[in-house]
């Protein structure tokens, strides 16, 4: 496999009030290989979703850089690219103009890409919809007029309409009931096969996770923790807060322990701690841990790397 996306040092701050400032990502790197499966998992508010919407160009980077297919994206070559970088969003409904029919919907990227005409446009939104399971008589409706799930196979039918090679998933599953989303999973698993797409992976559940990539990027507090090959990181975390995530999952035969193994509350990005960020929660904290950041390194496993000075061996 070749890189198709690399992210280099990337940072994004936002501006806050008293003069304060967010700082949402802070100094992440990571690549996406053609055909690959990067997770990117983390609790509620480890800037998850401002990292992909980056890596889609909706927000903006404040330092760092995002190269796609070897070529670094700037001003001038974003055009280029953005059709080949797609995204789902978490709420199919919110993500859908309530005033537009499903095959307009679908075709609306390559109107704005500018790609076909209209009658080609419509033959792709057809093509789509029996792609994502959809009869074809969804064409001519309305996005009020579906379920749930059903509209994320719109969202995901809009996403492959300009034949991207990467889509950024931000969560797009937790909307859904728990009965639809095998259904909604083994979907992408199945466009991925057939377009040989690559995704970022965006999710809080490491159950979900488990079952369609091929390695997990860790974030907390908009710093990466720790990257591994799925195997490795289920079965040999190095960080610390992998290892807590991970025993939150509920398991056949034990009850789910809520935050297990992590105390207090995420900081504020708006004065994250010295030191590596997480050690006011880590049951492993020492003194160099609150004064000296800890750089992402290599691990015990193969293709495995944590930000951790005291990391699993």
């Amino acid at each position: 496999m070749s890189e198709l996306l690399g992210v280099d040092r990337l940072s994004v701050h936002f501006p806050a009030r008293g003069g304060q400032t967010v700082r949402a990502v802070e100094n992440v790197s990571f690549s996406i290989e053609a055909g690959e499966t990067l997770a990117l998992v983390g609790e509620s508010g480890s800037g998850k979703s401002t990292l992909g919407f980056t890596v889609a160009g909706l927000q903006t980077a404040t330092s760092g850089s995002l190269r796609f297919q070897g070529e670094t994206l700037t001003k001038a070559t974003w055009p280029a690219a953005r059709s080949k970088i797609q995204i789902v969003f978490q709420d199919p409904f919110g993500a859908l103009d309530p005033r537009m029919p499903v095959s307009d919907i679908i075709a609306e990227p390559l109107l704005i890409q500018r790609i076909g005409n209209a009658a080609s446009r419509r033959t792709r939104a057809a093509e789509l919809v029996e792609q994502v399971g959809l009869p074809r008589d969804a064409l001519n409706r309305y996005p009020h007029e579906f379920s749930g799930g059903q509209r994320q196979r719109i969202a995901i039918a809009r996403a492959l309409s300009p034949a991207p090679l990467l889509i950024v998933a931000d969560e797009p599953l937790s909307a859904l009931d728990v009965s639809i989303q095998s259904q909604v999973l083994n979907l992408l698993k199945e466009v991925q096969e057939a377009s040989h797409l690559s995704y970022l992976f965006i999710s809080h559940d490491l159950a979900v996770v488990n079952h369609l990539v091929d390695r997990v990027a860790v974030l907390y507090l908009g710093r990466l923790v720790e990257v591994a090959p799925r195997e490795a990181l289920f079965a040999h975390p190095a960080h610390p807060y992998t290892k807590a995530l991970l025993d939150a999952v509920p398991r056949i035969g034990r009850a789910r322990r809520r935050h297990s193994g992590i105390k207090g509350e995420m900081p504020s990005p708006l004065n994250p701690p010295p030191g590596c960020v997480f050690h006011t929660r880590c049951p492993k904290a020492q003194p160099i841990c609150s004064k000296v950041p800890p750089a992402l390194e290599p691990a015990a496993t193969p293709g495995q790397s944590a930000a951790c000075h005291f990391k699993e061996a």
